[in-house]
């Protein structure tokens, strides 16, 4: 609150008019803030925060109906300062589902934002709320792959495990003011023993894999054999990081 001296009518006149001024300010912020909320449950992921100032904390971002899930730091554009990926989950009661073997699931998907460190704050680079599944899908006979998100080298690693079956990695880098993806790798296992490798540099257009051509190892116990295989994709535009609406759905195999 201002000082004011309230014996002198002139300055009592003063401080009402600069309280005025400060409440229509607030109005016009607050209606601000709400037409940002809105946008962020939109199918625009650029909308939310788009000409905000930066704040302090990274989960100030979090639009309104999702909730923190997973917070990784990292430098992502290589300027020196600690950068922010925040993995978040939607929060609407009817995904919120009883399985009569699982009990309560919690079914919301999940999405991700990506905030580069900006003076003491965060600047919004990447809005995506949904293209992540629920971690408790159905697993079938195994349990749902497991997502983790890693920042190394500049790189944004979105991963996923699947224990016994292998794993999967999609690559992005930040390039031309959006994350886009440079690469994408598999590993399909069958227990402890390889079935396949698959390697995909989407800068160079080349394809990699290494298939175990041993198909009768579990009768002969025979040491793998992997024969390596080399093509050339066809050249196509990069995919950026909030134009995937679900990993679940990408299919690199066919490239």
């Amino acid at each position: 609150m201002r000082h004011f001296n309230p014996f002198f009518g002139i300055s009592l006149f003063m401080f009402c008019y600069s309280c005025s001024e400060n409440s229509q300010n607030n109005d016009v912020s607050k209606n601000a803030s709400n037409k940002n909320h809105g946008a962020a449950i939109t199918d625009n992921p650029k909308s939310l925060n788009a000409e905000a100032l930066p704040t302090k904390k990274a989960e100030d971002y979090l639009p309104e109906g999702y909730v923190l899930f997973d917070k990784i730091n990292g430098d992502l554009n290589m300027d020196g300062t600690s950068d922010c990926v925040i993995i978040l989950k939607g929060t609407n009661r009817r995904k919120i589902i009883v399985d009569p073997y699982r009990g309560k699931l919690d079914r919301n998907r999940r999405g991700i934002l990506v905030l580069f460190g900006k003076g003491d704050g965060f600047e919004l680079k990447v809005q995506n709320l949904s293209c992540f599944s629920s971690e408790n899908e159905d697993g079938g006979v195994y349990y749902p792959p497991e997502l983790d998100v890693q920042i190394n080298r500049g790189n944004l690693y979105v991963n996923y495990g699947h224990g016994r079956y292998g794993n999967w990695c999609y690559t992005f880098r930040y390039r031309g003011d959006a994350f886009q993806m440079i690469g994408y790798d598999y590993h399909e296992m069958n227990g402890p023993r390889t079935v396949q490798n698959t390697s995909i540099n989407f800068l160079t257009h080349q394809k990699i894999v290494a298939q175990n051509t041993n198909e009768d190892w579990e009768e002969t116990e025979e040491e793998e054999h992997l024969v390596t295989t080399k093509s050339v994709i066809s050249a196509s535009k990069l995919i950026h990081l909030d134009e995937v609406k679900d990993f679940d759905q990408l299919d690199f195999f066919n490239e």
